[in-house]
């Protein structure tokens, strides 16, 4: 992933100050480059890397809002801010069912938090900034593309994520900014559509920040939801003509226990049949909370058969943040 000080939009797609009703380089000093540094034995080491950078959002004072993938088993945090300065971060939570993640600046950061809007509220077509860290030149003129269910391969559901284009190219951690100048949501992927003709175009997947509203305290407080924590497999699933496929197993995780191996065909979660990810994984959390017991049913090798998962809280398998 390019650094996010060595290259700059087009000017075309650059935000310009007179097209906004709101003070644009004001928001814009709100967004902060994240820097984070991973033990190499970390259990997402090996799967996101041991350096990520990407962008954050100050969001009250000393608070950077962040997507959670850049932070998560971070043992060093550097917050890049506006004014070209640097200073120490430490995790303050991340959340795996929304992909949120909180860091606390260990230094003074006196810039203005970006206030949050209503993603619920946002409609398809409307216009938006995806801010990076770096004021304007860093930042993309884009609209609302489309507003639906989005399934990770790695057991994660948004029953409402937000596409926007254009895709901005260094999309982890940006802040989509409304017409009011407020947050919207947290760019998390680059993910592609095809337009009519078959030609392939890049949109940013935005986690809507209306999701994080009713966990912000217990973040801020416990450094996790205070509910207990979904069921987790351990294992990647790709859909695959309307069946699910494992992609990948964790090492050390509970699918690798229970002997579940790339190539199976997922038929069924507690004899629910299920045919795309989204079914799947939901299947697997309604059965209780972590620790739960769940039967599969697989194909493999020409015949099917039930295995037994016992399902894992996926914290437990990470270096995680102090809880205070």
């Amino acid at each position: 992933m390019s650094s996010s000080t060595d290259w700059e939009m087009p000017l075309s797609v650059q935000p310009k100050p007179e097209h906004y009703s709101y003070h644009l380089d004001a928001a814009l000093s709100a967004i902060v480059g994240v820097r984070a540094i991973i033990p190499a034995d970390a259990f997402t080491a090996d799967t996101l890397g041991t350096e990520r950078a990407g962008n954050g959002v100050l969001i009250r004072e000393g608070v950077v809002l962040t997507i959670g993938y850049l932070i998560t088993e971070a043992q060093t945090i550097w917050l890049h801010l506006a004014d070209g300065h640097a200073v120490p971060g430490h995790v303050l939570a991340y959340d795996q069912e929304t992909g949120f993640g909180l860091v606390q600046a260990l230094a003074r950061v006196d810039l203005p938090a970006l206030p949050f809007g209503s993603s619920r509220s946002a409609k398809i077509g409307d216009p938006v900034v995806v801010a990076g860290a770096g004021g304007r030149k860093h930042s993309v003129v884009a609209r609302i593309a489309a507003k639906q269910e989005f399934a990770g391969n790695w057991e994660y559901v948004l029953d409402e994520a937000i596409f926007t284009v254009p895709a901005h190219p260094f999309w982890g951690g940006t802040a989509m900014i409304g017409r009011d100048g407020d947050l919207l949501g947290i760019g998390s992927l680059q993910v592609q559509q095809v337009r009519e003709g078959g030609t392939p175009e890049p949109l940013n997947m935005i986690v809507p920040i209306d999701i994080l509203k009713p966990i912000l305290h217990d973040l801020m407080t416990l450094g996790r939801p205070n509910h207990p924590p979904r069921p987790w497999l351990g294992l990647n699933a790709t859909e695959i003509d309307d069946k699910v496929v494992v992609a990948r197993v964790s090492n050390g995780g509970p699918s690798r226990k229970a002997d579940l191996r790339v190539g199976d065909i997922v038929l069924a979660v507690a004899g629910t049949k299920v045919s795309d990810l989204a079914a799947f994984f939901r299947k697997v959390w309604s059965l209780g909370k972590a620790g739960v017991e769940v039967p599969l049913t697989v194909y493999r090798d020409g015949r099917s058969f039930e295995v037994r998962v016992t399902s894992g809280d996926r914290n437990r398998f990470l270096k995680g943040p102090s809880l205070h």
